[in-house]
């Protein structure tokens, strides 16, 4: 997660000037006495983790505690795979004709950790035309941080699209206290759905990939949010009341995989355990263990090469904060979730070398693996690692917040649920089936 630790090395801050907080604040700051306890610890613990991770003469402590993070130690030493020049990401950045690949430059240039970083995320995100990139957008302003960051979030406040800006006002909220905030909108629940909740994830990862067998060459590829989606389907975390502290599912689908234009559907259950010590979030820790079939083409629905059943699994981790004035079922609703998530997978080389960029960030074109499989886990050649955060949204335009209303094809346990019914289409079958699809 290379962009989360661009500009927090202390020699940085130093040589570029950490920009004025004076202008970072409100006219009545919150300052750190005013927080509470666990508001403090939680930024404390933030600020010094993370600068450990950059150079452990700013730290005190065991280093089994500070320096065993696999994906940071990966990020030191992997080269980058997008070999494209600083000039070709902000052409890119600004002017490509498929917003995922605009996507996709700005948050490569922003993981290079160059000083006008922030100004061409700014840029982006006032003038481009999709919607989407301009949140991830600011999303990569706010991994850059400092006050910079803030008073450039600061700026769409009151923009247009009222998701912008409360996007803008969370993610300042998170710098400035650790804690989200939102506007006052209500919020709609739809009775009668499978899920409480539909909550749009967005998702960033490093992907780190081991180039040869004696494990010194490794490379990376930084994966926008969109980007993500194009090739491992796009995720909404689904929870019910009842059950939400203890399990929920991701449900994915793949656009563009299937020929008949149906979505490719990929379900997964997780379980775990949810700290609820605070009334108005949960801390949580999930788990999920899925039968997949695994491609050993390295391109989901792609059997040319073989296939082999297995069991993928994968961790997420995080807090979801509540919002006691959207009610469900007489419980306060998640307005907004964060966290970290890490797992396998395998990268078919030969699929991707040479290639334009264009051709790699396409529909299905990586697939999850595991290491506990005789024949996938030698396959295995990737560690993904990275953060997601998702709210609720206004999603028809009407100034009311969408509870419910993201359409996902799975049952509460995560089956395969093409119609939305509650009733599985094929019992225990949790992703789509790409036999029904062979000529």
């Amino acid at each position: 997660m290379a962009i989360d630790l661009c500009n927090k090395s202390p020699d940085l801050v130093t040589e570029r000037g950490p920009g004025s907080w004076a202008e970072a604040v409100p006219s009545e700051p919150a300052l750190l006495d005013d927080l509470g306890t666990e508001q403090r610890d939680a930024l404390n613990f933030a600020y010094r983790t993370t600068l450990s991770n950059v150079d452990p003469r700013f730290v005190a402590g065991d280093p089994a505690a500070w320096a065993s993070d696999f994906g940071y130690a990966l990020d030191r030493v992997a080269i980058r795979l997008d070999n494209r020049s600083n000039g070709e990401l902000r052409e890119q950045a600004l002017r490509h004709p498929d917003p995922v690949m605009r996507e996709q430059a700005l948050y490569e240039y922003a993981d290079r950790d160059h000083a006008d970083a922030i100004e061409l995320l700014e840029e982006a995100a006032r003038h481009d035309t999709n919607r989407e990139l301009r949140w991830d957008a600011l999303w990569a302003i706010e991994k850059l941080g400092g006050a910079t960051a803030v008073t450039t979030l600061q700026k769409f406040l009151t923009d247009d699209d009222p998701e912008i800006a409360e996007w803008a006002k969370l993610f300042i909220s998170e710098l400035q206290t650790g804690d989200p905030a939102f506007d006052g909108r209500p919020g709609l629940y739809t009775p009668g759905r499978t899920f409480d909740e539909t909550i749009y994830l967005l998702i960033h990862c490093d992907l780190y990939v081991r180039l040869d067998e004696s494990n010194t060459h490794w490379g990376k590829i930084s994966l926008a949010p969109q980007g993500l989606a194009r090739i491992y389907g796009q995720a909404h975390a689904c929870p019910n009341v009842s059950t939400r502290e203890r399990q929920l599912v991701i449900a994915k689908t793949i656009s563009g995989l299937h020929k008949d234009g149906s979505p490719h559907c990929d379900n997964y259950l997780f379980r775990g355990f949810t700290d609820r010590t605070r009334r108005d979030r949960g801390n949580f820790f999930f788990e999920s263990l899925v039968p997949r079939t695994f491609f050993k083409s390295g391109r989901a629905d792609d059997p040319s090469q073989g296939v082999r059943q297995a069991n993928i699994g994968f961790a997420r981790y995080g807090t979801w904060h509540l919002e006691p004035k959207f009610q469900v079922r007489e419980e306060a609703a998640i307005r907004y979730v964060r966290g970290r998530f890490q797992g396998w997978g395998h990268v078919n080389l030969a699929r991707i070398a040479g290639r334009p960029l264009e051709e790699v960030l396409t529909p299905g074109n990586g697939v999850l693996s595991t290491l506990h499989d005789p024949e996938v886990g030698p396959m295995t050649n990737a560690f993904i690692l990275g953060t997601f955060k998702g709210k609720l949204n206004d999603w028809d335009g009407d100034g009311v917040i969408d509870l419910n209303s993201r359409d996902v094809y799975s049952t509460a346990e995560g089956e395969i649920d093409s119609d939305q019914d509650g009733i599985p289409d094929k019992a225990g079958q949790t992703c789509c089936d790409y036999t029904n699809l062979l000529p």
